[in-house]
């Protein structure tokens, strides 16, 4: 099939000999800057059908009607938190991979990939089952109306089974990434985001006589898509048409290496429902104020994914370009690599924060034409547009240095940072000042001025260039 690569290429490292593709690429030689774009540019372009897909979504929703959108973001809040806590499993065994692979040890990063898949499986049925059953029950924590619990629990549901899915295609295309393939995980996302894209809007309305789901057939949407994506990824590994080959002939649990992989990634998987937690924490003071200011909430953190999910997308690249060049022993070639994926987030945040700060009125204008709603949800993307930069700069810092095995930095800086700052200060801001709800933006905006600033100062001490397999 032309749709997948064929191997094309021979390397040797050390006593390993194995295959290349042509999709791949080896990290560890050439210009940094043009590696880091040939792995970054997929992911950022992945990241960019993500937004798009999340926007879309929402523009969806706004025409159920505002209540709609204020459930869909409660609902992606709690979805975020559990994505977030399984996404330590993906930093570990990118880490393992990418650094294997700059030793030249493919089979132990194929073994890592097996291994991580069974885990994930785990993960997937500990949390799945249980939050379909308990949709409901968490819908009504937050605070919001009985009609938008209404609106939305079928959505949610459906979401589970969804996140499931999706943690299986971004674990094998976080694994491609980190062995120099990141064309593949591109092509699996395209797929999965444009099917989403394509058929949100049949399944919401009933067009063409498709059932008329309501929110819920954006779930159901979700779930076909991420299961064709996720079959690309895995057609790959287990073909053998990248350098990694999976393969669960004679598998047995390696319980020393899970537990290794767990062990890696629990840092990384707490710092990373550092964030989804506080927005859950946040969304409960905004939802205080109304429905209203909770759907201005959601918007405007979707509109701020815009470059969050390209720094993420930047970071894992650079962490992957970091780490094989960790495992080769190449230790300013690391350092280099997360220096320039900063350079490509800073160019990136410029052009967001000018957007944002431009037009905010007419990007709310597009989802709702509640003028309560439109009202809000301008000021929210006007004042988060001051923390697009930091926040961009947190996700490469947090993102990369993590990929390469340095997860518990990240995990104290942002604890510290998110529970002792900003969300103290949101809180009183939107509480004991006239702001109200509004406050909650201003302390996001300062805590991650912070964050970035602390980030940037254990990134230049170098703590974290530790050579060598993990």
């Amino acid at each position: 099939m032309a749709f997948f690569r064929k191997k094309d290429t021979k390397q040797n490292k050390g006593n390993a000999t194995f295959s290349r593709s042509s999709s791949d690429r080896d990290l560890t030689k050439g210009s940094i800057p043009r590696n880091l774009w040939h792995l970054s540019w997929p992911q950022i372009a992945e990241s960019f059908f993500s937004v798009v897909d999340q926007l879309a979504d929402l523009f969806w929703a706004g025409r159920v009607g505002y209540k709609a959108i204020a459930g869909m973001g409660v609902s992606q809040t709690f979805l975020l938190m559990l994505m977030t806590a399984r996404m330590g499993l993906d930093a570990s065994m990118r880490a393992m991979i990418s650094r294997a692979i700059g030793a030249g040890d493919v089979s132990h990063a194929n073994h890592v990939l097996a291994q991580s898949i069974v885990l994930t499986l785990m993960w997937s049925l500990l949390i799945g089952i249980p939050g379909i059953i308990f949709t409901d029950t968490l819908l009504g924590l937050v605070g919001v109306s009985e009609e938008v619990v209404d609106i939305t629990s079928g959505y949610m549901k459906l979401q589970f089974v969804a996140m499931s899915l999706m943690s299986f295609q971004r674990l094998t295309g976080g694994a491609l990434q980190a062995a120099g393939d990141s064309i593949t995980p591109l092509k699996a996302a395209t797929v999965s985001r444009v099917g989403h894209l394509i058929l949100s809007p049949f399944l919401i309305f009933g067009w063409l006589g498709f059932p008329d789901m309501g929110l819920a057939g954006a779930g159901m949407a979700n779930v076909i898509a991420q299961f064709a994506g996720t079959i690309i990824n895995f057609y790959v590994l287990f073909r053998g048409s990248s350098l990694l080959k999976l393969s669960f002939n004679n598998y047995r649990n390696d319980y020393p290496l899970m537990w290794r992989i767990l062990r890696i990634g629990a840092p990384a998987a707490l710092t990373g429902m550092q964030r989804s937690t506080s927005q859950l924490l946040l969304l409960l003071v905004v939802a205080s104020f109304g429905d209203v200011p909770a759907a201005a909430f959601a918007l405007s953190r979707r509109a701020e994914n815009v470059v969050n999910h390209a720094s993420r997308g930047l970071g894992r690249a650079g962490g992957a370009l970091a780490g094989q060049n960790l495992g080769a022993g190449h230790v300013e070639r690391a350092k280099s690599s997360m220096s320039w994926s900063i350079v490509y987030s800073a160019i990136m945040s410029v052009i967001a924060i000018v957007f944002f700060v431009s037009m905010p009125r007419g990007i709310a204008e597009i989802f709702s034409d509640s003028p309560e709603f439109i009202d809000q949800a301008s000021k929210w993307i006007f004042i988060l547009a001051f923390a697009t930069f930091p926040m961009s700069s947190v996700q490469v810092f947090t993102q990369g240095i993590a990929n390469t095995g340095a997860t518990f930095a990240p995990m104290i800086i942002t604890v510290i940072t998110m529970w002792f700052i900003e969300i103290p200060l949101a809180m009183s801001l939107a509480y004991f000042t006239p702001l109200g709800a509004e406050g909650v933006p201003w302390g996001i905006v300062i805590g991650n001025l912070l964050r970035a600033l602390i980030f940037f100062l254990y990134f230049m001490r170098g703590s974290w260039l530790k050579t060598g397999m993990i």
